[in-house]
């Protein structure tokens, strides 16, 4: 594990952010159903989407990478034979699970450590619904999954994980009956249903929502499509707000017409006070000064950690609310989130949904623990543009999972690091 020590820079320059991780998760998937050969390009290859490769692969998908573009030629699947791990990544393991639903042997699903405290047992409640059999550790991976699926209709709690429900409706398609999937309480992260739905109309599928309702025919499987990835919104909030407290700073090749929630960014940084402006397919962020202010986080969680840094030194108060979805994610992100804001020298509480966040001119610096979330990692690293001192963490790696090439391209342009 390498540790580094980041510090304050004049960030000037353009960078292209990677490709989105959740759309490579899905693309992957729907490939690999697909009967023929998907080419998809502009992946990212990151330790999170590896573990999806592997998983599809297991289930008897051929794929051939090279470079960022990704062949796999899908349609004849199996249950995996031996026990799938995957790894660290939440996104893996539930909508793999809904997919072995298809099959009718045992399949057992684990990851590392940190998998195995985020719950599984809703999407394992609605699953049952449709004649799955299913194990686990008290809601809890390790889970088994026994099949066949029969369809039918399902109704799943929304207040936990959008990915529970992707998982139903990415496998849906591939069942003998149609679906119906009623989302009950608040859909959280809903934009991402909408990026689900999206894609799996690009593979074939009959896929429609009236509310809080998602109509899946079933029989029709999943033709094959070359799919280019975008560039991820979640991961250019990192370089953006990095231009909108540090200096100025641009992103290529975004799209603001694509279904991803996290576009909210720009949004967000406008609100805050920064100077935004869109060309084309760039974006770019300068620094102004910035005012506190309020922000429902429920559509946007992944936005959550770097959010908090882009208010932390904003005049007067800020609240960010309405993800309590938070605590379930790679560590529980409030407690994360607000202790990693205070070690460093701001002033957050937290919330039951989120954090109150008291703006000062600036912050100290120091060191922080970001339990392995490279969110958390991320959003310290561009927390030192605001510091007095540098800010020290351990296991930069963690970065990977989403943004590998994050260290380089903020060095590009102009925040220090060492290693240490």
């Amino acid at each position: 594990m390498t540790s580094m020590r980041f510090s304050k820079g004049e960030m000037k320059g353009k960078v292209l952010p990677p490709p989105s991780k959740s759309h490579t998760h899905r693309a992957f998937f729907l490939a690999s159903m697909a009967k023929g050969e998907s080419v998809v390009t502009h992946a990212l290859l990151s330790s999170d989407t590896k573990a999806t490769l592997n998983a599809c692969r297991m289930m008897g998908a051929r794929a051939e990478v090279d470079g960022s573009t990704v062949r796999i030629d899908g349609g004849e699947l199996h249950a995996p034979r031996d026990v799938v791990d995957a790894d660290n990544s939440g996104t893996t393991m539930r909508i793999f699970a809904g997919l072995c639903s298809m099959f009718d042997s045992e399949v057992t699903i684990t990851g590392d450590e940190s998998l195995r405290k985020r719950p599984m047992g809703k999407l394992l409640d609605a699953l049952e619904q449709t004649g799955t059999v299913c194990g686990s550790n008290d809601g809890l991976p390790p889970v088994t999954i026994k099949g066949p699926n029969h369809g039918g209709d399902v109704h799943i709690d929304g207040s936990v994980s959008s990915q529970y429900i992707t998982s139903l409706l990415m496998t849906s398609p591939m069942l003998g009956s149609d679906s119906r999937i009623t989302v009950e309480g608040n859909m959280v992260s809903a934009p991402y249903l909408d990026v689900t739905t999206h894609m799996m109309r690009l593979f074939g599928a009959d896929a429609t929502r009236t509310g809080n309702v998602f109509s899946i025919k079933g029989g029709t499987g999943y033709r094959p499509y070359d799919y280019c990835v975008p560039a991820d919104f979640s991961s250019a909030a990192f370089p953006l707000v990095a231009g909108a407290i540090g200096g100025e700073v641009t992103v290529t090749g975004m799209d603001l017409d694509d279904p991803q929630g996290d576009r909210r960014i720009v949004d967000v940084i406008r609100m805050v006070g920064a100077d935004v402006t869109v060309d084309g397919d760039e974006v770019t962020a300068r620094k102004k000064e910035l005012k506190g202010c309020d922000i429902d986080m429920g559509e946007i969680p992944d936005l959550f950690p770097i959010t908090a840094v882009l208010l932390s030194t904003a005049e007067g108060d800020s609240r960010l609310y309405g993800a309590p979805q938070l605590k379930f994610k790679e560590s529980n992100r409030i407690e994360t989130v607000v202790n990693m804001i205070n070690a460093i020298g701001g002033d957050a509480e937290a919330t039951d949904d989120g954090c109150i966040i008291h703006g000062r001119p600036s912050l100290k610096g120091g060191r922080i623990i970001h339990k392995g979330d490279h969110r958390i990692m991320m959003s310290a690293a561009i927390a030192s543009l605001v510091c007095d001192g540098p800010v020290e963490m351990d296991d930069v790696e963690c970065c990977a999972v989403s943004y590998p090439d994050f260290v380089e391209q903020m060095d590009s342009l102009g925040m220090k690091h060492e290693v240490i």
